[in-house]
């Protein structure tokens, strides 16, 4: 069975995605950080952003692995590193690049392989796995996610205004609603929920509900 859990940046689906499938035994797949580490790459090798041609080139010839801890490219675990707010600035080059995109498509199919699977990302629903057996939209205001995201920097160690990260969060969410390559959509057989005001073990709690009703409904 495949989860897709969608939403907009800082919404939580990261973590919530993760525990979910530790709950219910199923493999983790977080598909945001696979456009995360072609940007490192690109930052890495000093390309151009304007060169969507060779941004394509790059993402066929490193080599990203993804499982439930660990994201690792050509071999080295970049795991932490895709999480830094400079490679979050700019990995909508690679999310955006209609070359770069199906590529991981492609990639995040084969990480999936026919196994039980919580996959989160923009898309997961609507045209990575359009016939996911549950499909979730996770969604929380403007406000409160850049509040998390401006906690989970400061874990980090990067000190941010929290003006600086909502207004950021608020251009991410302009481009994802409206980019024309994988834009940032709901699925029309999605269960929307969203995270305001509830803790992560509740939202965590709510999903396995949905989900294993699901399952009980298909069995």
């Amino acid at each position: 069975m495949i989860v897709t859990i969608d939403g907009p940046a800082g919404a939580g689906k990261s973590s919530v995605a993760r525990a979910l499938a530790g709950r219910l035994g199923f493999r983790f797949l977080d598909t945001g950080a696979t456009y995360r580490a072609v940007a490192l790459a690109a930052v890495r090798r000093g390309l151009d952003w304007e060169d969507q041609d060779a941004l394509a080139r790059l993402a066929r010839e490193v080599a990203i692995t993804v499982d439930d801890t660990q994201v690792t490219l050509d071999g080295d675990d970049v795991t932490n590193e895709i999480r830094s707010y400079a490679i979050t600035a700019v990995t909508h080059y690679a999310a955006t690049n209609p070359e770069v995109r199906a590529h991981l498509v492609t990639l995040q199919r084969r990480f999936a392989d026919d196994d039980n699977v919580v996959t989160e990302g923009r898309d997961q629903g609507t045209v990575v796995f359009p016939q996911a057996g549950c499909k979730i939209f996770l969604t929380a205001s403007a406000e409160e996610r850049a509040r998390r995201r401006w906690q989970d920097l400061a874990a980090q160690g990067e000190r941010l205004s929290f003006d600086d990260v909502l207004s950021g969060q608020r251009q991410r969410d302009e481009r994802d609603w409206n980019r024309d390559v994988g834009p940032l959509k709901k699925a029309p057989d999605a269960v929307e929920l969203s995270t305001d005001g509830l803790t992560a073990e509740q939202v965590v709690d709510r999903l396995e509900e949905i989900v294993r009703c699901r399952m009980t409904a298909e069995a």
